[in-house]
């Protein structure tokens, strides 16, 4: 899902996205979050789909929800591709999930491609 979604934005104009993405990384959760609060867009850290097993690399209690919540007190969206950040019940509090959070029509456009798949 992801891949299919990168590769969408590539195609710019031409592609079934109709226009041209930049894309980016900061390397820094709060500075993508500012950067998307301020621009607009979508910030994905998925699993590795080469090794499923392998645990995704946010935690949940102190980096994933904080930001969920501000993203979606601002309108936005914020998932794991197949549930919403804040409607998951932790089991650990060092807990990992994958992240994906932006603007809503974006997010919702890669979850849908996670619901296909």
């Amino acid at each position: 899902p992801v891949q299919r979604y990168i590769a969408e934005c590539l195609q710019g104009t031409e592609g079934p996205l109709g226009k041209n993405y930049n894309m980016r990384w900061i390397a820094s959760l709060v500075a993508e979050v500012y950067r998307i609060l301020t621009r607009g867009g979508i910030f994905m850290y998925p699993l590795d789909s080469r090794n499923p097993a392998k645990p995704a690399k946010l935690r949940l209690m102190y980096e994933a929800n904080p930001m969920a919540f501000i993203i979606e007190q601002a309108g936005g969206l914020c998932s794991t591709g197949r549930e919403r950040i804040l409607d998951i019940k932790p089991t650990d509090i060092h807990q990992r999930v994958p992240l994906i959070l932006g603007s809503k029509q974006e997010v919702e456009r890669v979850v849908g491609y996670h619901k296909e798949s």
